[in-house]
């Protein structure tokens, strides 16, 4: 797989990562740990050495689990994971980037994830209650300390971004983009392209919808965080069909790797095309996803398709909140 590298920083990594948060949580039960590890070691083997987690993941144990994974090839991949939510028994209530946590966490991190150091640390949500000054500045100190390589932020806004950057330069940002989320090319994608800085989109295949496997008739498990987003109601789903339907017409009479393109390898193609320093980190559970998603590195779409998908999108509005109400107070603005 092609190498891409974030923005201006050096940081070298596989064109596409792997989400690593719904083999432990969010999807509804967690994955086996042994098919989870042939799965991570599967992605390595196929050119991924991009990998995602946080501390908050299962809580602990997505970490632990990639740990085990690439243990055996550590020192050829780059991880990443996050600080700044509140743990209280194991469940997240609220935010907190203190830099005393922020030191805590990258120690217990280190750990769990069996390194010495972690390649980039994100904070994972915005904290109205610390100065990003501060948290940029625990950062840089875990960075003199060689314990942490470069610094991240998630669903910040253009604000909070040049506030970090002007104290420790922020190598890579992690929000939501794909074909059904495209606010952040208003203020966001240019912001990063002006200050060199990576960009990693999460969820760029709509959680699932993207794929072509869901529908308005699809259920999901109980534990399943899709069932509190406004976008997937049953109306939503069906009203959004139309982006999927866009999805396939433009997968048809396409080849990815030897194979028939598929919607979501058109979702993630597009992506790929936006920019240079975007690196999408699908996630999986399923080792023929997986295969699948990397197969999207493969197709090209020129200029003629980027239209074309660009045109028709301007005829489809998207159905629904990305976010319940209470995930959305947590994104900076």
């Amino acid at each position: 797989m092609e190498k891409r590298t974030l923005g201006k920083s050096g940081l070298e990594v596989s064109a596409l990562g792997l989400g690593c948060m719904g083999l432990s949580i969010g999807y509804g039960p967690a994955t086996d740990k042994a098919d989870a590890i042939r799965l991570i070691r599967a992605a390595f083997e196929q050119g991924v050495t991009f990998f995602d987690t946080a501390e908050v993941y299962g809580p602990f144990t997505n970490e632990e689990l990639l740990g085990e994974a690439i243990e055996p090839f550590r020192n050829q991949v780059v991880i990443a994971t996050k600080f700044g939510f509140k743990l209280e028994n194991g469940v997240t209530t609220g935010v907190d980037s203190r830099p005393a946590t922020i030191r805590a966490v990258a120690e217990a991190s280190l750990k769990r994830l069996r390194t010495d150091v972690i390649d980039l640390f994100y904070q994972h949500r915005v904290d109205p209650n610390v100065p990003i000054e501060e948290v940029a500045g625990a950062v840089k100190e875990l960075i003199q300390e060689g314990k942490v390589k470069h610094f991240g932020l998630s669903e910040a806004g253009v604000k909070t971004i040049r506030r970090a950057h002007a104290v420790l330069p922020v190598t890579a940002l992690q929000s939501e983009y794909s074909l059904w989320w495209r606010e952040p090319e208003e203020e966001i994608l240019p912001t990063l392209e002006e200050l060199g800085i990576g960009f990693v989109p999460f969820s760029p295949l709509g959680k699932g919808f993207l794929t072509g496997k869901i529908d308005e008739t699809t259920t999901f498990d109980k534990s399943d965080f899709r069932n509190t987003v406004p976008r997937f109601s049953e109306e939503n789903r069906k009203a959004n069909q139309a982006l999927v339907d866009l999805l396939g017409r433009m997968a048809n009479g396409r080849n990815a790797s030897g194979m028939p393109a598929t919607a979501a390898q058109i979702a993630l193609a597009w992506l790929l095309a936006q920019k240079p320093w975007i690196i999408p980190i699908p996630g999986t559970t399923k080792l023929h996803r997986l295969e699948e998603n990397i197969g999207s590195a493969a197709i090209t779409l020129n200029p003629d398709d980027l239209n074309k998908i660009t045109e028709a999108l301007s005829t489809i509005d998207v159905q629904g909140g990305r976010y319940s109400e209470q995930n959305q107070r947590l994104i900076d603005r």
